[in-house]
């Protein structure tokens, strides 16, 4: 992992990134400790190869690496004062735990039937209710997450993972370590995570993206929020052009209703639907952070 995860014994979540030998991010994590082990979360689609991955680092270890979807279930809390951000607490088998960089968001893990018995102050999200409104959570406290279409296609700072307490850089060797500790210390970094506001259109995750201002990058989140979609893009840091084809500047930030309605998380295709070869004229939100 690229974080520290003795840091699980001070009783906090840790955020991570599992990467390949070129630096590359195969999967991000969200790290909670349990008195059951361990727990992990991350994509469905991502488990298998990831604990196909992990498991080859076990040699002689007394431990073992599985899919715990059969035994413990996930549900998410908003806007609880339970404990401090990144602490965690368990109790009777329910683990909760504070979402990294995000106050007011919390992780609950624990058996299914335990989870539905179980009554927390709080506003609950199960499972089935997780998309979108706690991705579109993510989205906006700029916390990324890799899927299939962009697994291999990142190095950790292009996710601003350095600036989300994703990386450590004096624990000891980690695969992918190399690249990204040059990457820290010897180069600019040239990609960026950024957080964007669309207009309709057939949007997916992984898609190619280039904006009237000149940059490019991929998507790596998106969600229908009102009457267009919020979404996290990897894109170079120096623009080209500055106006788009019409002229029109795309520079500043747009502010955005914190409460804006959520239409589901289905694309939907305007009458005019953007192209992957149009410029795109998006407009750029604040993120929590600053790089």
């Amino acid at each position: 992992m690229s974080n520290d995860t003795r840091r699980l014994t001070e009783n906090r979540s840790v955020f991570a990134a599992y990467s390949s030998p070129q630096g590359r991010v195969l999967a991000l994590m969200h790290l909670l400790p349990h008195s059951s082990g361990v727990v992990a979360i991350l994509p469905r689609e991502l488990i298998v190869p990831t604990l196909e991955a992990l498991r080859r680092f076990v040699l002689r270890a007394k431990v073992k690496i599985e899919d715990a979807g059969e035994s413990l279930s996930v549900a998410g809390l908003h806007d609880a004062c339970l404990l401090k951000s990144a602490a965690s607490t368990e109790k009777d088998g329910i683990g909760v735990a504070g979402v990294n960089h995000d106050p007011g968001r919390y992780w609950v893990i624990g058996a299914a039937e335990e989870l539905a018995e179980h009554r927390l102050d709080g506003d609950v999200l199960r499972a089935d209710q997780f998309e979108p409104h706690w991705r579109l959570a993510d989205i906006r406290a700029g916390l990324p997450q890799i899927y299939l279409s962009t697994r291999e296609a990142f190095v950790a700072q292009m996710l601003n993972l350095d600036l989300l307490d994703g990386i450590s850089f004096s624990k000891g060797c980690y695969t992918g370590q190399e690249i990204i500790a040059r990457t820290q210390h010897l180069g600019r970094i040239k990609r960026r995570l950024y957080r964007l506001q669309l207009p309709l259109g057939d949007w997916r995750i992984g898609q190619p993206l280039r904006l009237s201002d000149g940059r490019s990058g991929r998507l790596i989140e998106v969600i229908q929020s009102g009457g267009g979609f919020e979404a996290l893009a990897v894109l170079n840091v120096d623009a080209g052009a500055t106006e788009s084809a019409a002229g029109a500047p795309i520079t500043g930030d747009a502010p955005i209703a914190g409460d804006a309605p959520i239409a589901g998380d289905a694309p939907v295709t305007a009458d005019a639907p953007v192209t992957a070869d149009a410029p795109v004229k998006a407009a750029r939100l604040p993120l929590p952070y600053k790089f």
